[in-house]
This record gives C-alpha cells, sequence and structure tokens, in this order.
C-alpha cells in the first residue's frame, strides 16, 4: 500500500512538475510583478524560487521521482519493515517477557540499575545483529543523498540542502551545532551530579535517564489527558479545545501493541482534516510528557490551518516549538499539583534529562550525519562508522561516563537519520528556542502569549527568519543559542545546590 501511494504521488508530482521549472526559470522582474496579489501563497511561491539554482531540466526532475519510488524510498520502507518487526526479550522479576522497543525502553528509565543495563544490552544486541545489513542500507541512503544534491543538483555541503528546505542559513546551523559543542560540559556536570546522588563513582551510559528517586508513580490514561488539558486550558483555553478535538475525532491511537511503530508522531494530512496522533502510552510521567508534546503539534497544525496545504507546515525548527513549549506547560502543572516529594524531584530532574536528549543528543547526532556522509563518500566500511559513532559518544560525555561497547550500534537505531537526514538538529534549534520563548513567558505573562500564538498561527506561510526577528530573537547570534543553555546551567546549579 505505501509503495502504490508514493507510485502515485510521484505520477502526480510529474504532471504538475512544469509549472515550478517554468516558475523557477522567470527573471526577477517578471516574477516579482507576478508575484503581487498571491496572498497566502507569497511565501510558498517565493520559497519555490530559492531552489532555482539547483533545479535540473524537467526530464531529469522526472526520472527522479520516479526513481525515488523504488530507490531511497524503498530503502526507507525496508529499513523500517526489518526494524519494525523486531522484538525483545528480557527477563523482569525471574520471567521472561517478549517486548516491543517501546515497552523495553521504559526500563531504561527505572530505579534498578541492573535491569537498565539489559534492556540497553538487548536493544543493541537486536539492532547489532543487523547492524552489517543496516548499516549498509544507510550508506546507500547517504550515496543517494550526495549522487543527488551534491554531484547533480550542486548544493554546497549534504547539510546545506536540508537547511535550504529549512530556509535557514548555513551559517545559523554551524552556530548552534558550535554552540552546542561547547556546551557539553554543562550536561556532563548534570551526570556527575546524578552519580554522586546515586552513590556511585560514575554514571554508565546505561544510567543517563536513572530516577534519582525511588518514585515509580503510575498515570491511567485518563489521568494524563486530564494533566494535560488542565496545563493547556491554564496557558489558554483554545488549546486545550484543540487538544480535546483530537481524542472525541478517535484521531489519537495510544495502545502500545505488537508490530506498532515505536515512538510517537502527528501527522496532519491537510488544512481541512484534524490531525492524527500516535503514541505508545504506559502510565509514565514521561509518557505524558509525549502525549502534551504531540498534542503541541497537532494545535501547531491546528492553529495554522486557515492557510493552504502550501503554507500549513511550518519548518521543521519552529515545528518542534508548539511542542516542546506544551511539555513545558505540563511540567510546571505536575510540579504545582504534585505533592509527593519524590515525584517532585524527579519532575525537576526530568527536565534536565530531556534538555539533555533534545538538544545534546540531537546535535551530536547531526555532527555524526556529517561525519558519516564525509566518511561514505570516501569508500568507508559499516565498522568504520560504528567507531566513528563510539568516537563521537565520548566527545559528547567525555569523563563524565562510562560507555559499553554495544552503544557503537546507536547510531542503526535512529529512525531519523535515514527518514530524512539532518532532521534531528531541529530539535536543538526548537528546544534552545523554546527555553528563550518560555523564559519570556514567565517574565512577561499575558502580553506575551499573542506574540507566540502568531508565530505557531504564522505556520509556514513566511520566512521562519523573519517571524522569530519579530519576536525580538536573532538566531544568527552565538549569544542566542547560548542563553538557551544558560537556562539549562541555571537548573543543574539548582539542583547541584538542592543535593
Amino acid at each position: 500500500m505505501v509503495a502504490k501511494i508514493e507510485q502515485l504521488s510521484a505520477e502526480i508530482s510529474n504532471r504538475v512538475l512544469f509549472f515550478s521549472i517554468w516558475w523557477k526559470s522567470l527573471d526577477k522582474k517578471t516574477a516579482k510583478k507576478l508575484l503581487k496579489g498571491t496572498g497566502d501563497y507569497l511565501y510558498w511561491l517565493e520559497e519555490m524560487r530559492h531552489f532555482k539554482p539547483y533545479t535540473l531540466t524537467e526530464p531529469e526532475e522526472k526520472i527522479i521521482n520516479i526513481k525515488d519510488v523504488t530507490g531511497s524510498n524503498a530503502l526507507i520502507t525496508l529499513y523500517d519493515s526489518f526494524t519494525n518487526r523486531y522484538t525483545y526479550t528480557i527477563n523482569v522479576d525471574g520471567e521472561d517477557r517478549e517486548l516491543t522497543r517501546g515497552e523495553l525502553m521504559t526500563f531504561v528509565r527505572m530505579p534498578d540499575a541492573d535491569l537498565r543495563a539489559r534492556a540497553y544490552q538487548e536493544l543493541y544486541r537486536v539492532y547489532g545483529e543487523d547492524g552489517p545489513i543496516l548499516g549498509q542500507m544507510y550508506q546507500t541512503r547517504v550515496r543517494d543523498w550526495r549522487n543527488e544534491l551534491i554531484n547533480l543538483r550542486g548544493y554546497k555541503t549534504p547539510l546545506s540542502a536540508r537547511n535550504l528546505h529549512n530556509d535557514i542559513p548555513d551559517a545559523v546551523i554551524d552556530t548552534l551545532l558550535a554552540v552546542c559543542q561547547k556546551n557539553a560540559g554543562v550536561f556532563q556536570r548534570f551526570f556527575a551530579l546524578k552519580a554522586r546522588l546515586l552513590g556511585v563513582e560514575k554514571l554508565r551510559r546505561y544510567d543517563i535517564y536513572s530516577p534519582v528517586t525511588q518514585s515509580n508513580k503510575e498515570y491511567p490514561f485518563e489521568m494524563a489527558a486530564e494533566l494535560v488539558l488542565d496545563s493547556f486550558e491554564q496557558f489558554d483555553p483554545r488549546f486545550a479545545q484543540m487538544a480535546l478535538r483530537i481524542m472525541n475525532e478517535n484521531h489519537m491511537d495510544s495502545q502500545v501493541r505488537k508490530g506498532k511503530r515505536s515512538g510517537a508522531f502527528c501527522a496532519t494530512i491537510n488544512p481541512e482534516l484534524t490531525p492524527w496522533v500516535m503514541i505508545n502510552y504506559q502510565g509514565h510521567s514521561d509518557d505524558i510528557a509525549t502525549l502534551a508534546h504531540e498534542l503541541g503539534h497537532a494545535i501547531h497544525s491546528l492553529l495554522a490551518s486557515d492557510h493552504s496545504i502550501f503554507t500549513q507546515h511550518a519548518c521543521l525548527p519552529l515545528a518542534e516549538t508548539a511542542s516542546t513549549f506544551g511539555e513545558m506547560m505540563l511540567v510546571d502543572r505536575l510540579l504545582e499539583k504534585e505533592k509527593d516529594a519524590g515525584v517532585r524531584r524527579d519532575l525537576l530532574f526530568k527536565q534536565v534529562d530531556d534538555s539533555y536528549a533534545t538538544i545534546m543528543r540531537q546535535a551530536f547526532f547531526a555532527l555524526f550525519e556529517k561525519t558519516a556522509h564525509k566518511m561514505t563518500s570516501e569508500g568507508t566500511s559499516v565498522n568504520e562508522l560504528s567507531e566513528a559513532y563510539f568516537d563521537n559518544l565520548k566527545t559528547q560525555f567525555g569523563n563524565a561516563l562510562d560507555i559499553g561497547e554495544e552503544f557503537k550500534w546507536e547510531w542503526v537505531s535512529i529512525p531519523h537519520i535515514y527518514h530524512v537526514p539532518f532532521y534531528v538538529y531541529a530539535y536543538a534549534f526548537g528546544k534552545l528556542l523554546v527555553l528563550s520563548l518560555y523564559k519570556q513567558y514567565k517574565e512577561e505573562g499575558e502580553s506575551f502569549k499573542p506574540r507566540y500564538i502568531n508565530i505557531l498561527s504564522t505556520g509556514g506561510s513566511r520566512a521562519p527568519m523573519d517571524v522569530l526577528s519579530e519576536s525580538g530573537i536573532d538566531i544568527r547570534q552565538e549569544s542566542f543559542w547560548q542563553g538557551g543553555f544558560d537556562v539549562v546551567e541555571g537548573l543543574v546549579r539548582q539542583l547541584e545546590e538542592l543535593s
């Protein structure tokens, strides 16, 4: 079915391809004249012309569209087919249990250190067994990316192609990643604090999400939904109403079951249809955060639903704004309502855990991608890529962690680097952006809300640099990105003082 839809999509794209070819071929003066009166389509049309230097002839573009159906797209489908069928066996309380990846990953946040280690070891045992094959799939994806985007279209670097799709200058992303590298020590301090509180000399990589307290509180889905809706209601009643709309229209799949895709996502098909949300809910506090995150995506889409199908979706870096902001609203509400001291402490630590997972982890994935694309172009082996990834982990964690050898296969378990190369930096971008926005919200209160809602309502109808500039944010400056890390460092400092 997926292949059939992709084939149909490619055929439709080829039938309307003449328009984009014609539009990009016009001179600036003629295009400027025709842009007058285009309304909501203005930015979409402007953005299309940004790709003029990288556009091939119409016959060549048609060949690429058809080739992708049985080429890179088919490869991604094959990767998903391989990995979605994986099951994992682990002994829990004396009983061997067969689990999905989502179920297995709940154990990495459990108090039992041995169980955390065995969960990770089982995950990468399974991925490692197919590692050489999955690695070859990745290398083929990377070669396809280079063949088309560098060799045929003429982009400067593999990353430049993603940046142009996001309409973000290369220099901005270079600055973002450089600041992330510079601030690796912030999270290394956090891991050292965790080690001290857990009574160990040094954390293992298995332990980075370990709870500091022994709270195992679980939340039924109904309670989770109520907490999320309550937090959204406090910010703006419209947010709660839109989140409730997803649930009332049965556009949410929260059940854990074999064969279901792991993780979570929000799918927006077009502006007329209510978005769909998929999560794998298992009752933990991080599952509630995931619920808030994906409903945030849905709210973003609904706020921008008055735009066309071409301008509803925000670019990737801004697409994480509402979702991450939604998580932060939830955590504030949980801290306000929760009376259990252990749960409250877990929530405070979770804010830094999530900042690590969203900023530093994703930034270093992007740095690995840059390395992997270069190495693959030079004819490297899958094993050499695994060693390069392991070196990436050592740089990221410094002396703060001991890293098990099996983590050299972690990279083949990251779907994003297969599906959408260089997608991952959008998470770091979005989280640091939201830290800045949330700080403004706390300082300004009600006066902040219209500005924030305007960012979300804009969707993809305007250039992201322009939208952010209106809110007083200059992402060209290193100081902006450092400001987000200063917020994280402040949280770490508070935890150090409290511990």
